[in-house]
């Protein structure tokens, strides 16, 4: 690969990230009516931009000489660049346990972490970016001489670069907030870190005010989240099953109640008619095992239930003689 290639890349994605972060002012702007400084870095570019930009430049470089059209230009950008979404917030959350954005209200999302809407946006700005703004940006550095490019390219990488040690430790802090925090809910998790950030520099206060939508993932509040969860799980059956044993319960008591609406004559009206029904098989002889068994179960019953009440009649009676 060409050297000057390389130093031309370095421009375009400073140009590239520049444009980003003047686009997500401006969205922002609009969203919050307040200016945001947005990215990761202190400077005002937005690093993911210019990835972009790189990423769909090299890859229609190498695809000119097969397919140049504009709708290759879109597809390699629609997909790459969504690609490109999606890996930088997985690698952001597991580094510093934060979701930076999250799509998962969004139609058609992956995960959260991307959505159709941007995918479409990114095949639009890739194939803007292929066919009207890079022949113009390749033009204009070719009027460069290598001295000049060289030195331009340097003073990008080392004002990134300080950038990026300077923003990490920034970054490190609101991991470190996070950490500490013992709260179960992001939002609390998030009011915490913006207090703690707040009492530092204004580089510590433009990060938290960057991202108003950040949320948090930590290892602890997932495993809160799951124990509550799981309780939550084990209070439910615990009620399901409660209401279960009240419900055998009442329906025992209302059988007894029944029984005990009955009247007296009705009762001894039933053993008669139980009796003759007994005795008219056995004379007929094609009474079965069963139905005697049957027949004598709820004799017995009937019988015990009437007992029990001549016996609770004879007690008041004589509970009521004493007195």
């Amino acid at each position: 690969m060409d050297p000057i290639y390389i130093y031309q890349l370095i421009f375009l994605f400073f140009a590239y990230s520049l444009a980003g972060w003047i686009i997500e002012v401006t969205l922002k702007y609009f969203q919050y009516h307040r200016f945001i400084n947005r990215g990761f870095l202190i400077g005002p570019y937005c690093p993911i931009y210019g990835a972009g930009a790189v990423l769909v430049t090299v890859l229609s470089d190498l695809l000119a000489p097969y397919d140049s059209s504009y709708g290759t230009s879109f597809l390699l950008s629609f997909f790459f660049c969504g690609g490109l979404e999606y890996l930088t917030s997985l690698l952001l959350e597991n580094r510093f346990h934060a979701r930076w954005w999250d799509y998962s209200q969004k139609p058609m999302n992956l995960h959260g972490r991307v959505w159709i809407g941007n995918l479409i946006l990114f095949g639009l700005g890739g194939m803007a970016i292929d066919k009207i703004f890079n022949p113009y940006l390749f033009t204009y550095l070719s009027l460069l001489s290598l001295k000049q490019i060289q030195v331009i390219s340097l003073v990008i990488v080392l004002l990134m670069g300080t950038d990026y040690l300077v923003s990490h430790f920034v970054i490190q802090l609101l991991k470190e907030g996070i950490e500490r925090s013992e709260a179960d809910q992001s939002e609390t998790i998030a009011k915490e870190v913006r207090y703690l950030l707040e009492n530092k520099s204004v580089l510590h206060r433009r990060l938290i005010n960057a991202y108003p939508e950040l949320t948090f993932r930590t290892e602890r509040v997932k495993a809160r989240l799951e124990r509550i969860r799981r309780n939550t799980e084990n209070l439910r059956l615990l009620a399901n099953n409660k209401l279960d044993s009240i419900s055998d319960h009442l329906e025992e008591t209302y059988e007894t109640m029944e029984k005990n609406l009955v009247s007296t004559r009705s009762l001894q009206r039933r053993i008669i008619d139980l009796q003759d029904e007994l005795i008219q098989a056995l004379l007929a002889e094609n009474l079965t095992d069963q139905e005697k068994d049957r027949l004598l179960k709820e004799l017995g019953e009937e019988k015990e239930l009437l007992k029990k009440r001549d016996d609770h009649n004879l007690s008041k009676f004589l509970s009521n003689g004493l007195e």
